[in-house]
């Protein structure tokens, strides 16, 4: 039996040992990614971050900032399979879960496995397929299983969903509902690099780098799916003193008080913040939870979970503004 075909309720026999080797090859991931993908190391970090929760990840960013890149480079730097669909307004629900088909040989329906089945999917303007289809997509990440025709289909382990969004071009999509949008653990803003950043990209691209050839930029596997496993087990671990719970309970009722929001973090919003707080924290190498870990992570993880009033919205308030102030309003245990 390899790691990814363990049952999740079989006892670990993994010692701290273990757990410190698997932390190390996951954090050497992230110097591997840097290999191919420039300026983009908060992106990866998030998406080690959503991995060893069992979460998904929103990414936003305009065209040409290497989110495609970006997942595939992670998948050749952890050995795991990868697909990527481009999500389109005729895209049907069986196009992402698979369907039956008749087999030819048997002459009997089977059932067809479809791209969500693989450790790292890229699900592509995710907004520009309609609601059945998302719907479809986001119980695959929920349930981490297909059911078609009255059967399950377990979906591979570690599985994650790197989902994209265009933040500047809304014409023909359907934007995922705010219940939708709190099934991500993560909302990852993918900036445009630096000065630096990008005269290093051409340059690299001037030497003939390829982005469809990772192999070729040197891009080696030094982790795998059962390093991940190893690190989900050990996040549990984590401790998260009363203090720091309390701190994430204070900001997220912060956010149901402001004024400018029509809607604030809910507790599985609070419940995410403590669950990406703990992964961050062991991949810093550290047993327990700290306020720094919780301010770390809050943007990226409760952003996406807030929505403004319109009366705020038409006078150009920013979601991420308001985060902040109520993140500053409360205050930090010591």
């Amino acid at each position: 039996m390899t790691s990814l075909d363990k049952s999740p309720d079989e006892p670990s026999r993994e010692s701290p040992l273990d757990h410190d080797a698997a932390r190390e090859r996951l954090v050497a991931v992230r110097h591997e990614v840097a290999k191919a993908v420039v300026g983009q190391d908060a992106a990866v970090s998030g998406l080690l971050v959503a991995m060893l929760c069992g979460g998904h990840v929103l990414m936003e960013g305009v065209p040409g900032t290497a989110k495609t890149l970006l997942v595939r480079t992670l998948a050749a730097s952890l050995s795991v399979g990868t697909r990527r669909v481009q999500f389109t307004p005729d895209l049907m629900p069986g196009d992402i879960t698979g369907s039956m088909v008749i087999d030819s040989h048997a002459g009997e329906l089977s059932f067809r496995e479809g791209p969500v089945f693989t450790h790292l999917l890229l699900a592509d303007e995710i907004n520009r397929t309609p609601p059945k289809t998302q719907s479809a997509l986001l119980e695959a990440m929920e349930e981490g299983q297909v059911s078609v025709d009255g059967t399950s289909h377990r979906l591979p382990r570690p599985f994650l969903v790197a989902a994209t969004q265009n933040p500047v071009e809304y014409e023909g999509t359907y934007p995922l509902p705010e219940a939708q949008l709190d099934r991500f653990l993560l909302k990852v803003v993918l900036p445009i690099p630096g000065r630096d950043a990008e005269i290093e990209i051409l340059t690299r691209h001037a030497n003939g780098f390829d982005p469809r050839d990772v192999r070729g930029a040197g891009v080696t596997a030094v982790a795998s799916g059962a390093d991940v496993e190893a690190g989900q087990r050990a996040v549990t671990t984590v401790q998260v003193g009363p203090e720091v719970a309390s701190y994430i309970v204070d900001i997220a009722r912060a956010t149901r008080e402001s004024p400018s929001l029509s809607l604030g973090v809910s507790p599985r919003g609070a419940t995410a913040l403590l669950r990406a707080s703990r992964a961050w924290a062991w991949l810093s190498g550290r047993d327990f939870v700290t306020p720094d870990d919780v301010k770390a992570l809050a943007h990226a993880t409760l952003v996406h979970r807030l929505a403004l009033r319109p009366e705020a919205e038409l006078e150009g308030v920013d979601v991420a503004q308001v985060l902040a102030a109520a993140l500053g309003s409360v205050p930090v245990p010591r």
